[in-house]
């Protein structure tokens, strides 16, 4: 990543002649691929259609990152972090959100780091540091089911601490309920934390989380305001031995009956199926599962070849009604031709049972992927 260091004079006129030294670091990744999806269909009647596409992000999301961190002496350190997603495809803002990750925060070696903001939760701050997807990447962009069982990886209004000791590491979380409108991408108080343990080749993480749906605001009606809550469990570890990496983790999220249809299908867009109804209709579903597994081999300083499988089960209240399962693959070979440019192919399939299928009926779909990142 291009560096732009900015050295900053002496903070104020003072007896001391105390000096800080402030770095502003602006970088990014420009990613695109071209993408053949088949039952890609939008009906049932044309759900055997496949699709070619340019798709905005085959390996990473791309992005413009602003990350600042000022030296005050001491052993303390100022943070700040502006993080805007592109879709690249088009040139447009990926969401509502211009800015992904928007926090600012204090560091030191004895206490921490406190940090105030939008940004990553812990789920996912375990996953990426422990057991992600495949150790060049930590997730295949248009293919990260890991994603959908992280109650939607980012939160709101969100206080974040982290602390290290030895090969511990501990961090929690808590983020404000403000009154958002209840809505699809909403969400309210979340509360959790993650207790972490490295030594050598190993290493493993237990996290949990609860979120509460949205209260909306005063003119949407206080009757929308159920309060219920999403809650999830996960462990995870990895082993990693030169050019060797493997990962597992299980994970289980519990629905408080009620919690909002609306959200609890933008939290399982994670998945990037585009699932029917079943998936995510409140008064069905109880609890889903996950357990995956895979690993990264590094055959070359430039190539790595990876593989990982996840196996999703959902319960509904009722066994008849709400239950499913979704199995997934992904295989992955990915070529540097420097530190900054690579090259990708990857090819994913799923498969759907019980009562869940795609949104047009199907029940399988396989994607070929093949495309460009460049890291600046």
């Amino acid at each position: 990543m291009k560096k732009i260091s900015l050295v900053l004079g002496l903070l104020a006129a003072g007896i001391t002649s105390a000096y800080a030294q402030s770095s502003v670091t602006i970088g990014g990744i420009v990613d695109a691929a071209v993408q053949h999806k088949t039952n890609a269909g939008l009906t049932a009647a044309t759900r055997g259609d496949s699709i070619n596409s340019v798709i905005p992000g085959g390996m990473s999301q791309s992005r413009l990152n602003f990350n600042v961190v000022e030296d005050m002496g001491g052993g303390l350190k100022a943070l700040a972090n502006l993080e805007h997603r592109i879709l690249l495809d088009t040139g447009s803002a990926a969401s509502t959100n211009f800015w992904q990750q928007s926090w600012v925060g204090l560091e030191s070696k004895e206490f921490g780091r406190i940090t105030l903001g939008r940004q990553f939760n812990i789920l996912f701050d375990a996953m990426t540091s422990t057991y992600a997807s495949y150790k060049y990447s930590p997730y295949v962009e248009p293919f990260k089911p890991e994603i959908g069982m992280t109650l939607g990886a980012r939160n709101d209004n969100m206080i974040k601490y982290l602390i290290t000791a030895g090969g511990f590491a501990a961090e929690a979380q808590y983020s404000l309920a403000e009154g958002n409108a209840l809505a699809a991408s909403a969400s309210g108080q979340s509360t959790g934390g993650f207790l972490k343990y490295s030594e050598g080749e190993f290493a493993v993480v237990g996290a949990y989380m609860a979120l509460k749906d949205a209260c909306p605001t005063a003119a949407t009606g206080a009757a929308a305001c159920t309060n219920k809550q999403a809650k999830q469990t996960n462990f995870g570890g990895s082993y990693t031995s030169g050019p060797l990496y493997l990962s597992a983790a299980w994970a289980k999220t519990q629905f408080e009956l009620g919690f909002p249809a609306a959200l609890n299908a933008a939290l399982a867009g994670g998945f990037g199926l585009g699932m029917n109804a079943n998936l995510a209709t409140t008064a069905l579903t109880d609890h889903r599962t996950m357990i995956q597994a895979g690993g990264t081999y590094q055959v070359t300083s430039a190539l790595n070849l990876g593989a990982n499988y996840w196996s999703i089960t959902q319960n509904g209240v009722t066994p008849s009604f709400g239950d499913g399962t979704i199995k997934m693959m992904n295989v992955v070979a990915d070529y540097a031709f420097s530190k900054r440019t690579e090259v990708y192919v990857h090819f994913d399939h799923s498969v759907l049972g019980g009562n869940l299928t795609l949104a047009n009926t199907a029940t399988k779909r396989d994607d070929f992927t093949v495309g460009v990142r460049h890291r600046f």
